[in-house]
């Protein structure tokens, strides 16, 4: 009975320093309008969703040792996890734009500022979630959780940093998603 409190105990205290890592690690500054592309982290989606794919977790499983596949699924979730991370500062990123762009006195690129404003919030919240997640299941691998939906989330602010900025000065960040 002590050790599932201790184990319950250790794993709240994890997610909650993940948490925590992650908020801080998001946070942007003003300097972030000066020049977006240079505060951009590189976030490759096609290789989050390898990391993330059921099809290839199941070939590793059927074709390594499981202490082999435990090893090399743990490295694919913490992967998975930086990815996420990236996705989330991006955002924060984007979201700074999106508000200087919310100023506008064009109805289209304030529309598209208040639409990409509330999906940079959504993937940071669904970041939040997702990170821990991510640690927990790499601290013990075995199960399947798969974020999904943060490739989506994070596609979809850049097609709309793609509309936004034919509206708004926002080159510089799109050579950079």
């Amino acid at each position: 009975m002590m050790t599932i409190t201790s184990v319950v105990v250790l794993v709240a205290v994890f997610a909650l320093l993940s948490m925590v890592v992650l908020a801080k690690r998001q946070t942007t500054s003003a300097k972030a309008l000066e020049n977006p592309s240079r505060h951009m982290r590189p976030v490759d989606v096609e290789a989050f969703r390898n990391l993330i794919d059921p099809a290839e977790e199941e070939f590793l499983r059927r074709n390594l040792q499981p202490t082999e596949f435990r090893r090399i699924q743990r490295k694919r979730l913490l992967a998975a996890a930086e990815y996420v991370s990236g996705a989330a500062h991006n955002a924060a990123v984007l979201l700074r734009l999106a508000e200087a762009a919310r100023h506008s006195t064009q109805p289209a690129t304030v529309q598209a500022a208040e639409r990409l404003i509330a999906d940079a919030l959504r993937l940071r919240l669904y970041a939040l979630h997702v990170v821990p997640r991510l640690y927990i299941a790499a601290a013990l691998p075995g199960g399947s959780f798969r974020p999904t939906l943060a490739a989506e989330k994070y596609e979809l602010i850049v097609r709309q940093v793609v509309m936004l900025g034919l509206q708004y000065p926002t080159q510089q960040v799109t050579t950079s998603l």
